[in-house]
This record gives C-alpha cells, structure tokens and sequence, in this order.
C-alpha cells in the first residue's frame, strides 16, 4: 500500500489544529472551538459595553459604572467561567498523559537543541532502535510518547494528533497520540528553545499495521550498504564523522548527533528542513551552518567537492 503523502507543514485550511487526524487531536479541537466561542461572546458583550459608554442614555451609563457591575462583571463572571473552562478542559484531555499500558507501541524523544532523538522502546521499556526527526507510528493505534530533553525545555507538538507537550530537563512526561489512517504528519518545537527553533521540525509517518511492523524490521537490521568499502566510508571514517554519529555494522558509535545507520531512508534532513538526496547530503556537511544557523555539527570546508559527493552517496546508500 503506498501512503499518500500530506502536507509537512503547518500552511493550507483548516490549520492543523482545527484538522484533527485521530481522537487524541478531537478534545484539544473541540477545547479550541470553545475558546473561539467565548472569545467572540466576550468580544461582543466588550464592544457593548464601549457602545453604552460612549453614546448610550446617562442612565445606562451610570449603571455601567456601578460598582455593583463592576463586582458581577469583573470578577464573579471571570472567576466562575474560567473555573468551569478549567475543570472541563482537564476533564476533556487528562487521558492523553495516562501510563502505558501493556502492548501499547513505545516511543522514547528527546528534545536537543536542534533536533529529535527517536527511540523506539520494547514492552520493557529498553530500547531497540534509534532514529532522528522522523517517527513511525501504526494507524489506527494509541502510540505512548516519553518526551525528555537533553537540555533545555522544548515542546512536542504535531498539531493534526494531539496537544503540545513540554520536554523538561530531568522529567519524563508522557503523552498520546493516534493516527486514524496512514498518512504524513508534520510536527515543531512549539517552545522558544534559542538559535534556530523555528527550524526544529519533525515528521511522523503513519503506516498500516502490518507494513509498521515490516518497516520496523528492516530497521532493525543494519543497512546493506553499512559495511561495504567505498570511497564515501573512507572519507566517513577520516573525517571523524564516527564519534559523534552511529552507523549500526560498522564501527561508528558516536553518540552526540543522530543515528546514521538508516539515514538515506528519512524523509528529510536537518530536522525537517530539506529533502533527503545526495545533494543536501552534501550541502550539509560542506557547511551546516549555512543552512540551519546555530545547529552543533561543525562545516567540513576542508572536504573537495569529489570527497563531498563520495560521502554523500555513501550515506545516501544506508537504507
């Protein structure tokens, strides 16, 4: 089954949090509508108010001015109102943060300035594999999120499947999301995290069951590609590239950037910035900086375009 592909960002009508794609997303929905409501309500009694005052009868405005109104209308109505809002909208989404429970899918991110690190979690709790700024999800299926951060707060938010959530240094918080059929999800940092937040982008993939299960297979099996000599693992290796990233089947195990080992298989690059292909392979490790500013991997000048093109295609390679 080939999965239609939707829309990475947040442009077009409905926005996405008005757009809800699975149950999770409906409360934060319907909570949304209700906001607008009140506010249109609120906008039209202000505007009254303003009417009388300025042009009503001096009879109508001196009861506008009484202190007895003052009391009803600026702080009884408030307090009761937003009370109200406040205990039906935790009401409405308090089972979105509920533990997991046993044979529900698992996935560990966390948030690092400026990317996603993605694990996929057995019933146990461990981990079994890794990804970055891509998330795969089974349709039609609770997936139970732990969001962390390795460094400051930052906030998960894929607005057509769920509420934002914020990642604390420190804390674990948890949070659930489903997809009600396969399709592409587009998701952002919705917390000023510094340097390039705004380009702290994620995709989730929603596959159908069993294709979820046949993705997670191969994925978990290093890239055919992985361990074959070529120019492009000679100048991998020569450059370092080792000890900041991992490449399952080889000797890379750096553990500060994201797992390379499926790299040419993602969707993007650079947190949701650019297509994934040998050119914006190449473009990002000739100088990164140009592209996502204030991001932690340091530009390689140093490499010749045919040494450029040679790494490119390596990682290109690693599906």
């Amino acid at each position: 089954m080939t999965i239609e592909r939707a829309p990475e960002g947040f442009a077009g009508w409905p926005p996405p949090i008005l757009d809800p794609a699975g149950p999770f997303a409906g409360p934060v929905n319907i909570l949304s509508w209700i906001l607008f409501a009140m506010s249109a309500v609120v906008l039209v009694v202000v505007l009254a108010a303003l009417a009388v005052a300025l042009f009503g009868p001096k009879r109508w405005r001196v009861r506008l001015g009484g202190e007895r109104l003052v009391w009803i209308g600026g702080l009884a109505f408030p307090v009761v109102v937003l009370s109200a809002l406040l205990i039906y909208g935790l009401g409405l989404t308090s089972h979105l943060t509920d533990d997991p429970r046993p044979g529900e899918v698992r996935i560990r991110v966390t948030g690092e300035m400026w990317w996603w690190r993605v694990a996929y979690l057995d019933g146990g709790g461990r981990e079994v594999l890794q990804d970055a700024n891509e998330i795969h999800i089974p349709a039609g299926q609770p997936v139970v999120f732990e969001l962390e951060s390795a460094d400051v707060i930052h906030s998960f938010w894929v607005p057509r499947l769920g509420g934002k959530k914020d990642m604390i240094p420190g804390r674990r918080n948890i949070l659930r999301l489903q997809a009600d059929a396969p399709g592409v999800f587009g998701g952002q940092c919705a917390e000023y995290c510094g340097g390039p937040h705004a380009l702290m982008g994620l995709v989730v993939v929603a596959h159908p069951p069993a294709e979820f299960e046949a993705w997670k297979r191969r994925r978990l099996a290093p890239s055919l590609a992985a361990g074959l000599p070529s120019r492009g693992t000679e100048v991998f290796d020569a450059s370092g590239c080792g000890a900041c990233h991992t490449v399952r089947g080889t000797a890379a195990n750096g553990l500060a950037g994201p797992d390379l080992s499926h790299v040419g298989d993602r969707r993007t690059l650079g947190g949701g910035i650019l297509p994934t292909n040998q050119g914006t392979l190449a473009g990002w490790i000739s100088d990164s900086q140009a592209i996502k500013p204030g991001n932690r991997m340091p530009a390689y000048p140093v490499l010749s375009g045919e040494d450029l093109r040679a790494v490119a295609a390596y990682l290109e390679s690693l599906k």
